[in-house]
């Protein structure tokens, strides 16, 4: 597995409601992406950065899922380019399961 973290610049005055509001818009979507295994919403009000952690069965989904029309799409609503990480994912402490996963 790998985990994708992506962060990108939002308008000064976005709120935490307002950025909900477009999260909420998007999360059946994911939850249906049959390679994503999860993924954490992040929000830094003082910085004006959201973005979000994945983790993804493997790095091909997560450049497929986060092609040009996605990029595209960001750009349209937060006017923003995002940065893109990868990282090896070689395990996992999930204390809501009550697991360590290791990948």
């Amino acid at each position: 597995m790998i985990t994708e973290f992506v962060l990108f610049d939002v308008p000064r005055d976005m709120t935490r409601e307002k950025l909900m509001e477009g999260i909420r818009t998007v999360t059946e979507k994911w939850r249906k992406h049959p390679e994503l295994v999860r993924k954490t919403f992040v929000f830094d009000k003082e910085a004006n950065q959201a973005g979000a952690y994945y983790l993804w069965k493997n790095k091909e989904a997560a450049l497929a899922a986060h092609d040009q029309a996605w990029r595209d799409n960001l750009m349209r609503h937060y006017g923003s380019v995002p940065t893109i990480r990868f990282f090896d994912t070689p395990a996992i402490v999930d204390n809501a399961l009550g697991e360590v996963i290791e990948t």
